[in-house]
């Protein structure tokens, strides 16, 4: 983990959520996922810690979800969508 950089770039992140650059930015620009800009430029950086802490509150998001909406399995025959079509 020492060998690990400090800071990701946007496209580091969208890889690491297998995401795109475009669902990262607009992650930052939100305020959702803390980060910095750089240089003449302005190229975007997260903060790793930052990445994992985004990471986890999003975990704890979907347990609340997940506790709120509790998932019932239809009964068979009913009509109700069972999942993906094949």
């Amino acid at each position: 983990m020492a060998d690990d950089p400090r800071f990701l770039t946007l496209a580091d992140v969208a890889e690491v959520l297998n995401t795109s650059g475009a669902q990262v930015y607009a992650l930052v620009r939100r305020g959702d996922l803390p980060a910095i800009k750089i240089g003449g430029r302005g190229q975007w950086r997260v903060e790793r810690v930052q990445l994992e802490e985004f990471i986890q509150r999003m975990y704890a998001e979907t347990r609340t979800f997940v506790d709120q909406h509790p998932f019932v399995e239809a009964e068979a025959g009913a009509g109700a969508d069972t999942g993906p079509e094949q």
